[in-house]
């Protein structure tokens, strides 16, 4: 992990998989925990400006290679979806590609192979 600051992107699917679970909170839990949980899985992608070894993350050889994922749920605020995501393919990239934000109860190996056009 270095010094800089790492550019976290999300990819169609993750935006779309955003825009879902915001949905689904507001429906069933009401608009202010959608905005607490939008805070919380904001957190969870600002984590990984410090880069794919940040606090929580594992390597997920099992899903794809190169997939790493972050469990949103840390610093005491609870949570239960992944962040799905590689270092970009670029040489020396201090890119991250958000693939998906899935929840944890799901069978994560059925939602890859993992690629930057999901």
């Amino acid at each position: 992990m270095g010094e800089h600051a790492w550019t976290v992107r999300l990819s169609a699917a993750a935006e779309t998989d955003y825009r879902h679970i915001l949905r689904w909170t507001t429906q069933n839990f009401g608009s202010a925990q959608a905005r607490t949980y939008a805070d919380t899985l904001s957190l969870a992608l600002q984590a990984l400006i410090a880069g794919p070894d940040a606090i929580g993350v594992r390597e997920r050889p099992e899903i794809g290679i190169g997939i790493r994922s972050l469990h949103v749920a840390r610093n005491g605020r609870k949570g239960r979806h992944f962040v799905m995501f590689r270092i970009a393919s670029n040489q020396n990239s201090t890119v991250i590609d958000v693939l998906r934000l899935l929840h944890d109860s799901m069978d994560l190996e059925r939602y890859g192979p993992f690629t930057e056009s999901d």
